[in-house]
């Protein structure tokens, strides 16, 4: 009678147990699966938008090319320097890494900065050169390859002869055997592993990618440290949290995490450097429908964040207003001197003053303990290098980069000459006259040229 009580004993438990690995695998396996669709979901919308971005670089390139008017061209240009940045937040979401895509976000970066450059010029009422158009159909041509070569990609995810789990993770399997992926990607390598780039002044010229970047300090971290990065930085107002790729292959080789927030349809993105566990870009994207705070409001709130943030002394110096948000470049104030290659961008929303975005690579590059000369020369003395009729509005001290990259001290004269306002930079060493900027006040912004 004993025996068999202890005989049911013994079914009874491992029915139960049983039952229980059966309840407790079919919820890791719904777990997963709705870890790898909430992933998926993520890539294909970044996807998209990376296509869709890249279409309207090509559109705006072709229509710079035929433009005459330069408040026209500035506007087209404006417009390819905006859908560029765009396209290059979301290929950064992309979970790939490839020779090509690597390439394609050096080409994207130089696309945008060098359409900056020709915007401003137009600006200032001067129309493109020769070597202008001849520079800009060379893009467009490469920007045509490129485009065709992710519209036939995104025709095969949305199609579903291939996904994402492939892509990401079989780099030897069957994906990367097929005849479809070698051309694809060997398109895009083959199209733009020769853009040797384009020579401007500009803040993705390669001596400012190539640069040691010293401001990149700490340790290597590994995933879970970066996670711990990102609750810290963020706070506990957000529901989930998710790595969706490690980007080798990057500038800065860094963490992608995605955040959903409490209460928000937006998600919020945020890369953490591998080095250091520094963040490098945070991005929150939604439609700004109006304007209700002031610049100055929004340059302080900007301020203020850099300050919660652990960037203290960080002065605002020019900015550029789009769809009711506001980017804002700020750079160190080391006691008075301002440290122009230690700049941080900050994208505000002007209805309310949220935080959209932050961008720290020109930090992580430059960002150092700075000894001055001594061995300078007085501000008169640089003021008497100055053209005489500079009417000098305002003056002080300024670390300015240089091509070579190294720095200057120099002295920063603000002026006026027939009511054209000037930035002219004295060495403060030598009293040579190392660079002069026009400013412009536009209705998008304080710019410089």
């Amino acid at each position: 009678m004993e025996n068999r009580f202890k005989t049911k004993w013994l079914i009874f438990c491992i029915i139960v147990l049983t039952i229980l690995t059966l309840v407790t695998g079919y919820y890791a396996f719904s777990l997963r699966e709705k870890y790898n669709n909430m992933n998926n979901n993520n890539y294909t919308e970044a996807f998209s938008n990376l296509v869709n971005y890249v279409n309207s670089v090509e559109n705006y390139l072709a229509k710079s090319m035929i433009s005459k008017s330069p408040a026209h061209s500035a506007e087209t240009l404006t417009q390819v320097w905006r859908d560029s940045n765009l396209a290059i937040v979301y290929l950064s979401r992309i979970p790939l890494e490839n020779d090509g895509l690597s390439q394609t976000s050096k080409f994207l970066n130089q696309v945008s900065d060098y359409a900056y450059s020709l915007s401003r010029k137009n600006i200032e009422g001067e129309e493109l050169s020769d070597e202008d158009f001849e520079n800009l159909n060379n893009i467009y041509e490469l920007s045509v390859n490129l485009e065709n070569t992710l519209n036939q990609l995104s025709e095969d995810i949305f199609n579903g002869k291939i996904d994402w789990e492939n892509l990401n993770t079989n780099s030897n399997g069957k994906f990367a055997e097929s005849a479809y992926s070698i051309s694809v990607f060997s398109n895009i390598d083959e199209n733009l592993n020769n853009y040797e780039g384009l020579i401007y002044d500009g803040a993705y010229s390669d001596h400012v990618n190539k640069a040691e970047k010293v401001g990149l300090t700490g340790d290597d971290i590994d995933e879970k440290m970066a996670e711990n990065v990102v609750k810290e930085f963020v706070g506990t107002e957000f529901e989930s949290i998710i790595n969706t790729s490690y980007l080798e292959n990057a500038d800065i080789p860094a963490y992608n995490f995605v955040l959903k927030l409490q209460g928000r349809d937006e998600n919020f993105n945020i890369m953490i450097s591998k080095k250091g566990g520094h963040v490098i870009e945070t991005s929150l994207d939604r439609e700004v429908y109006e304007e209700k705070i002031t610049q100055e409001e929004a340059n302080q709130i900007g301020k203020s964040y850099l300050e919660s943030k652990n960037f203290p002394n960080m002065k605002e110096t020019y900015f550029i207003k789009q769809g009711n948000i506001v980017t804002i470049n700020y750079a160190y104030d080391d006691d008075g001197i301002i440290v122009y290659p230690d700049l941080i961008k900050v994208r505000v929303a002007l209805d309310n003053g949220e935080i959209l975005g932050m961008e720290t690579t020109g930090y992580l590059n430059s960002h150092q303990a700075r000894e001055y000369s001594e061995n300078i020369i007085s501000i008169e003395d640089a003021r008497s290098n100055l053209n005489e009729n500079l009417e000098i509005l305002s003056e002080n001290m300024a670390v300015i980069p240089t091509e070579w990259k190294t720095e200057i001290l120099c002295y920063e004269f603000k002026g006026k000459v027939n009511e054209k306002e000037f930035l002219v930079y004295i060495n403060a060493e030598t009293g040579k006259e190392e660079d002069i900027l026009v400013i412009l006040d536009t209705p998008g912004g304080t710019l410089t040229v």
